[in-house]
């Protein structure tokens, strides 16, 4: 076998090994609250209107603060983990997260008490954000950790197929009391007992140990601290390329559909156009992932980030040709697949797993303000000019500057790699 083909091969010893921790990552990823809850709002919409007469738009409003909560957990869970130890904050953090899905069943009156509520269940529930699962991907895999990180956070592929059509069973059947009870269950009965039975952070195999040790063995770990992270140059490069992307590509997301109903595509077919951004989505993640274990990682990641920047320009060029707005859809699909599966994979390679869980949280809350204004930005633009035009232009650039920051990280820091004991 050639060297050439040893590379392109895939190990399979860090899979054999660490099987159940890439199965725990995938179901807490697809319960997560930012998956759970995001892909399952719409189904709660109808039924809250009717129920106390807020109006969608208001109603809408509560994802913002869905965001917002994100933003403050995402600062404060690295460092709970590094105290507390990272089981110990996630186990809390579900049964904490469940309490308040069954205390958010009694919201009432005021559209504040919405939106106070999902402002808070992202906070007390921080140790079970995507960030968490990242975490844990990174520690046990290193020559595969593109593509297990790609497995893993597949998860919110089962969400959209899965999520929404089980809270809308609960809502017909009850109420829109009952989406809430169905997540809090979803943690309690399934995410739960995985994480009491699988997860474990390498180095630490005595569980009666591991909650005490966790915090020291995360410190022992190879990388910069958070102060060093902080000041580097590096960081805060990949912190603004990845925040244009992500702002561009929400905007692609959120306005696909009604651009392309506004040139007089019928809702079925702009429907069927956007439904090769999810193809793509899946399949661009899983490609990436495979990539960024075997080439230099700045230019898979540049690579596949400019590629919503040539589905931008075929929109711009005001074709109506229904296959070309189909390539459109999937090269945007495929930088969204890929994005935060990129930012995963760079904050660990570069910054090393020391201080990943805070460094990666200050990362994911940018990239979730950056997720959060890009809406308001691209509805300004859209009122002051009547087309989409300018969002597409925002979006062009953001695909070129973004990739192109990428390539000036240059090499990787080499990190050694703790040694990784078998799970049991």
């Amino acid at each position: 076998m050639t060297s050439s083909t040893r590379e392109a091969a895939i190990d399979f010893g860090e899979f054999r090994q660490s099987w159940k921790v890439l199965i725990l990552s995938v179901v807490g990823v697809a319960i997560s609250i930012n998956a759970a809850l995001l892909y399952g709002f719409g189904t709660l919409v109808l039924p809250l209107e009717q129920a106390f007469g807020w109006s969608r738009s208001e109603l809408q409003a509560s994802i913002t603060f869905l965001f917002g909560g994100a933003v403050v957990s995402l600062q404060l869970v690295g460092w709970f983990n590094l105290r507390y130890g990272i089981k110990r904050v996630t186990v809390v953090s579900l049964l904490l997260l469940s309490l308040g899905y069954l205390a958010t069943t009694q919201i009432h009156g005021s559209i504040w008490s919405m939106y106070i509520a999902f402002a808070l269940l992202p906070i007390v529930g921080m140790g079970a954000l995507a960030v968490t699962w990242t975490q844990l991907l990174s520690l046990w895999y290193d020559r595969n950790r593109g593509l297990a990180l790609a497995i893993g956070l597949s998860g919110t592929g089962l969400t959209a197929a899965a999520v929404p059509r089980l809270l809308a069973w609960g809502i017909e059947h009850w109420d829109w009391r009952a989406a809430f009870v169905i997540l809090a269950l979803l943690n309690l009965l399934i995410l739960l007992p995985l994480v009491l039975l699988w997860f474990r952070i390498p180095g630490t195999t005595d569980a009666s140990k591991s909650s005490r040790g966790e915090g020291r063995a995360l410190v022992k770990l190879p990388g910069m601290s958070f102060q060093e992270g902080m000041g580097s140059i590096k960081f805060w490069t990949c912190n603004l390329a990845l925040s244009l992307v992500i702002s561009s590509i929400v905007g692609m997301v959120t306005s696909t559909v009604p651009m392309l109903q506004a040139r007089g595509l019928s809702a079925a077919d702009a429907g069927l156009v956007f439904s090769g951004f999810g193809i793509s989505l899946i399949f661009g993640r899983m490609l990436i992932g495979y990539l960024l274990d075997r080439v230099w990682p700045p230019a898979i990641a540049a690579f596949s980030l400019a590629l919503p920047g040539i589905g931008c320009l075929i929109y711009l060029s005001s074709t109506m040709d229904f296959h070309w707005l189909l390539v459109a859809a999937v090269l945007v699909g495929f930088g969204a697949g890929a994005e935060f599966d990129i930012a995963a994979f760079l904050v660990a390679r570069y910054f090393g797993l020391r201080e990943y869980g805070r460094l990666f949280g200050v990362h994911q809350g940018l990239n979730t303000v950056a997720s959060a204004l890009a809406p308001l930005l691209f509805a300004y633009l859209l009122s002051r000019t009547g087309n989409y035009s300018a969002m597409l232009v925002y979006s062009l650039a953001c695909s070129v500057i973004g990739p192109l920051l990428l390539l000036t990280m240059g090499r990787a820091p080499r990190f050694s790699t703790p040694a990784i004991p078998v799970l049991s």
